[in-house]
């Protein structure tokens, strides 16, 4: 994504980095003390991504900024998922700051209360900076970060919202309006398709365990919207839930290209980068590359809008996350959290939109006319961004067995593209996995 500079960013920031004496006085005149805790050292610890490697290149400016030593480690997401989980279960985590991917392991965090609640952070006026406006993050992504007993205890850092990909082209010459509701993209899907040419009005996730985040983007147009009932019970074989799962096999049996039950996210990128579909709701994530004129044959011609609307009352689209937390075992709570204000910033998450790092938690970037005017993105693919942040929803379970649940009920779903019954197939994996649901609830 071609952004504004850093140097233009700074000039928007709350206080110019710059030598530490500077820096200082500049705190004091604005009655926060960003230096209160120079001379201590935190570890910190997040997934190699490009918001990972956007804070390796500027962690000097936060060492310059507070007087903070701060020892980062970028460890790859898998091995990173499992190292936390190692730490905080030995009770003595080697990080002060940590990143959490709350799609897989917000409910094992939280019910372990491994880390600390941050509305006291907040509240604080010595420790939260006046301009960090906490209030500038999205709804979906805050209630993402809320446990079940209503402890805040991750900050949201980075969003992936599901929203619909259309090609302007094909619409433009069938002279069609992009779809709002289910109903009207299947009936806009068969108008668009044209098999003689390799041209098909849908493309989605077929395969086992990947399929099961588009079904849930069906499941919460429903009015039930969750997969887990209040009292910790699996909820996947109502009614609403067998009506998303026959939503789901219209999309991809009759409605894809051939193969389709194979298909991962990079196959459904492909065959929409290469023209050969019309619609594709998937990851934000997948705007950049879509655009990417050296590889792409629809870059240019790319529309973006928020999922269509379901049957139930209300109107939500998928959502998957990542937050940072302080480990409640952590003897350096003030500076950790400085360093979250930091680093989730709006500078900072400002930053990581224009450079292609990734999808900020916080709103005010997808309205900054700035980087509006210099990104290859259109002004639609903002606009969805703050319309997908006001209607997001979690999109699986907080569970602890997420993985598991993804393979049974994948599972099901697959079946169902080859002619199982739905309402049979969703039974029978609900029967499955309800007592691997009971047990984990179990377990301390």
């Amino acid at each position: 994504m071609q952004g504004i500079t850093r140097r233009q960013a700074l000039q928007a920031g709350a206080a110019a980095i710059a030598a530490p004496a500077l820096v200082e006085r500049a705190g004091a005149q604005g009655g926060f003390d960003w230096r209160r805790f120079r001379g201590e050292r935190i570890e910190v610890t997040v997934q190699l991504s490009p918001r990972g490697q956007f804070l390796q290149r500027h962690n000097a400016e936060f060492e310059e900024l507070t007087g903070i030593k701060v020892g980062l480690e970028v460890v790859p997401e898998q091995q990173h998922r499992q190292k936390i989980i190692v730490e905080y279960a030995s009770g003595r985590p080697s990080f002060d700051v940590t990143e959490i991917s709350l799609h897989v392991n917000k409910r094992q965090v939280g019910k372990a209360r491994w880390n600390t609640d941050i509305r006291a952070l907040l509240a604080d006026p010595s420790l939260t900076a006046p301009d960090f406006d906490f209030d500038d993050y999205g709804k979906g992504m805050v209630t993402y970060a809320t446990q079940s007993d209503g402890r805040l205890d991750s900050c949201p850092a980075g969003a992936d919202y599901f929203i619909l990909y259309y090609n302007k082209a094909l619409f433009e010459a069938a002279k069609l309006e992009v779809p709002t509701t289910w109903d009207a993209m299947q009936e806009t899907a068969k108008r668009l398709a044209d098999p003689s040419k390799q041209v098909y009005g849908h493309v989605g996730r077929g395969l086992k365990n990947a399929n099961v985040v588009l079904w849930s983007s069906y499941l919460l147009g429903t009015a039930q919207r969750d997969m887990i009932d209040a009292n910790r019970q699996l909820i996947t074989d109502t009614p609403d839930a067998v009506w998303a799962g026959e939503t789901y096999r219209r999309f991809i049996r009759d409605l894809s290209p051939p193969g389709s039950i194979g298909f991962n996210w990079n196959e459904c990128q492909t065959t929409f980068m290469q023209g050969r579909a019309a619609m594709w709701v998937d990851g934000i994530g997948f705007a950049a590359p879509l655009e990417d004129k050296a590889r792409s044959r629809v870059a240019g011609r790319v529309g973006y809008a928020v999922v269509p609307k379901g049957p139930g009352p209300q109107h939500h689209c998928a959502l998957f996350g990542a937050g940072y937390g302080i480990p409640e075992a952590s003897k350096k709570k003030g500076p950790a959290w400085f360093y979250i204000q930091w680093a989730l910033g709006k500078r900072n998450q400002l930053e990581w939109l224009t450079s292609a790092a990734g999808v900020p938690a916080r709103s005010s970037p997808f309205r900054n006319e700035e980087a509006i005017g210099k990104s290859h993105f259109p002004r639609e693919f903002f606009q969805t961004l703050e319309a997908s942040a006001k209607i997001a929803r979690a999109g699986l379970p907080e569970i602890v067995p997420v993985t598991q649940f993804r393979d049974v009920i994948g599972t099901a779903l697959t079946n169902t593209l080859g002619g199982a019954d739905v309402a049979a197939e969703l039974k029978r994996a609900t029967a499955e996995f309800r007592p691997i649901l009971e047990q984990s609830e179990r377990e301390s």
